[in-house]
């Protein structure tokens, strides 16, 4: 062992060496999500996709501004939790009442209810594609009946899609 490492503090040189290694490698990761999310956002804003594509993209439109039209009708916050509200529908299967949830609770994106209602709302989502989608995601985990199925998905413990939307859902991906 060199004499160096045998001098007090050394261990907390060493240890603060990497602290600064790992928030420069976060510091990078997170401005990487930005700059790769503003292109995302600023390509799927040029060409939405169809409401009822099956390509395999999310069932949804952005919201499209005339060029008439001199400002976007939305508020800076609404406007901020209709994109969040896009970036959640591209990743996974969502109810609206979810959706909300997600976008307004403190525990999710911490939006007004109202600011996160109207957002939702001014995104063309298919609630039936959203709920199919929610249906295979839990078959891909685990077995369900068709009973269960509409269960989690309509439960306000659990998805909160409506029951058409969850009995909709549970048929197309194959539970009953």
């Amino acid at each position: 062992m060199s004499d160096e490492q045998k001098k007090p503090g050394f261990g907390k040189k060493i240890g603060m060496g990497c602290l600064i290694i790992l928030g420069i490698f976060i510091a990078l990761a997170v401005l990487g999500a930005i700059v790769g999310d503003r292109n995302k956002t600023a390509s799927s804003e040029s060409a939405p996709a169809p409401a009822g594509a099956s390509s395999g993209e999310p069932a949804f439109e952005t919201p499209q501004e005339s060029e008439e039209e001199p400002a976007s009708t939305l508020t800076g916050p609404q406007s901020n939790a209709a994109r969040t509200a896009a970036n959640y529908i591209s990743m996974s299967g969502f109810s609206r009442e979810g959706l909300i949830g997600q976008l307004s609770s403190d525990a999710g994106e911490g939006y007004d209810v109202g600011d996160a209602t109207v957002a939702v709302d001014s995104l063309n989502i298919d609630w039936n594609e959203q709920a199919v989608r929610s249906a295979k995601q839990y078959l891909s985990m685990t077995g369900f009946s068709c009973k269960g199925l509409i269960q989690q998905l309509s439960s306000s413990a659990g998805e909160k899609y409506t029951a058409s939307q969850a009995k909709y859902g549970a048929e197309q991906a194959g539970a009953c």
